[in-house]
This record gives structure tokens, sequence and C-alpha cells, in this order.
């Protein structure tokens, strides 16, 4: 929590605070999708560093719609496989999403 510098801390009562979240993300570049290319379910993600790509976790409707109209004009490349041998279209794309740092245990990334 936070609340301006100079605002007191009244007793009993209250004051302006902010809820401040703090995570560490990192940039990852979309190298394919599974599902209709419209309303992908998933996206294979590459993360900097890494040479084989892993797939996000299930994106939520309207994330997908909007990911789907970016996607529309990529030339596709094929059918790849990521590192767990999940099957996923694989796209040339200049599209890099954040996801949060840490994710990815088990080799699902959150978008």
């Amino acid at each position: 929590m936070a609340k301006p510098g100079r605002s007191p801390y009244p007793f009993g009562g209250r004051t302006l605070r902010r809820k401040i979240r703090h995570a560490d993300t990192l940039d990852t570049k979309v190298v394919g999708f599974v599902g209709p290319r419209r309303r992908p379910r998933r996206l294979a993600l590459l993360p900097a560093g890494e040479r084989r790509p892993r797939l996000s976790a299930p994106l939520e409707a309207a994330l997908a719609a909007r990911l789907g109209v970016l996607l529309a004009d990529a030339p596709a490349m094929g059918e790849h496989r990521t590192g767990a041998g999940e099957t996923y279209t694989a796209l040339d794309t200049g599209l890099v999403v954040e996801v949060p740092a840490g994710t990815g245990r088990h080799g699902t990334l959150s978008v």
C-alpha cells in the first residue's frame, strides 16, 4: 500500500492509498499459435535466450480476438513442435508480448 508522501496517518480515518503490485516481467516473441488463427487458444512464445518455444496458458476470449487481428496477415511457416512435443502453427511475426518472469516451470507461460 502507498499513500501520498505528505499525507498524515489519521486516527480512525481514511486517506487516499493505492495498492501497488510489483512483478518482474520479460518480453517474448510470438512465433505461432494453437487453434484458429482469428481466435487462437494459445500462443507459441519464444523467451530470449531459449531455442525452443513454449505454449502460453489458454487465452481468454477477448484477448484471443485482439491477438487474432494482429496474427491475421502474418505469413505461416508450417506446423512445428515445442520442446514438450506440442504442435503449433508457426508464424513470422514481429509481435512481442510481456509475460510474468518465473512462469513456465511446466512449459507454459502466462500472457
